[in-house]
């Protein structure tokens, strides 16, 4: 006889042998949810979803700030030219301010208005000077003024027939 297994045998029967346990479970089980084949299959997690958008809130919240930044000072750049160029208006505009006074004081000073008019045109001061008498009552008062600005307009057309001859004795003096 050969030996059959490696199973001993009992001498005391079947009454002392141990009840045989049911396993509970198949030998070959399938466990959902464990492995790398389950993760991979489980897709993206709830936990990696939140971390992800939590990432792009800080890049979105991060390039915001950045564009502000660049807006900002891109805006105070502009605004420092163009104070730059208002300053230096300002600096033109008083310095041509300032000559102009210069040019105003030099034109309007008497001594060159008097030169002027007694060069160029032979004007010459008056030495004769008129009153007038403002006492007089009614008709005399506008006979004497009648009579005086007759005698007045005669002198003027005198003073003007000299002061004409005067001025061509220099022009053919000039030539």
């Amino acid at each position: 006889m050969g030996m059959m297994g490696s199973e001993a045998y009992s001498y005391y029967g079947n009454a002392y042998e141990r009840p045989r346990e049911v396993e509970r479970h198949a030998p070959f089980e399938v466990v959902r949810g464990g492995g790398l084949d389950a993760r991979v299959r489980s897709g993206v997690t709830a936990q990696f979803w939140t971390r992800f958008k939590l990432f792009v809130a800080c890049v979105l919240a991060f390039a915001t700030i950045g564009i502000f930044r660049v807006a900002l000072t891109a805006a105070t750049v502009s605004n420092l030219t163009q104070a730059n160029a208002l300053e230096e208006k300002i600096s033109t505009s008083a310095s041509a301010n300032s000559d102009l006074k210069i040019e105003r004081s030099v034109l309007s000073s008497s001594s060159r208005v008097n030169a002027i008019a007694t060069q160029n045109y032979g004007m010459v001061l008056s030495t004769d000077t008129e009153a007038m008498d403002a006492s007089a009552q009614g008709a005399d008062a506008s006979a004497k003024g009648a009579d005086a600005s007759a005698k007045g307009a005669k002198a003027t057309s005198g003073d003007a027939a000299q002061q004409a001859s005067a001025k061509d004795a220099q022009s053919s003096d000039v030539r």
